[in-house]
């Protein structure tokens, strides 16, 4: 249950998500490719994610780590589903 209430905060799956498909990056590169994000709650995600293992300092900025990188594997799947769903909630009748 720590894990979903983890990953239910804001933010906190779109900060694992952009390490992985972009790779390491700055604290003003995270907030740029996270548009929406105040600086406080990258700052706040971003040391939950580090405490739980899940993002890493590096030199020059964060990298998802091994752990995080499978983790990110197993929601890929959620992406494509997304796209499913949105077309169906937005279909002919929205």
């Amino acid at each position: 249950m720590a894990l979903f209430d983890l990953w239910g905060r804001h933010w906190a799956m779109g900060l694992l998500w952009t390490l992985s498909e972009i790779g390491p990056c700055t604290f003003r590169k995270l907030q740029e490719e996270c548009e929406m994000i105040s600086p406080a709650a990258l700052n706040a995600r971003r040391k939950e994610l580090q405490t739980a293992g899940f993002v890493h300092r590096i030199e020059g900025g964060y990298a998802a780590t091994v752990l995080g990188l499978r983790l990110y594997d197993q929601l890929r799947p959620f992406g494509t589903f997304r796209k499913d769903w949105e077309s169906h909630f937005r279909g002919p009748s929205h």
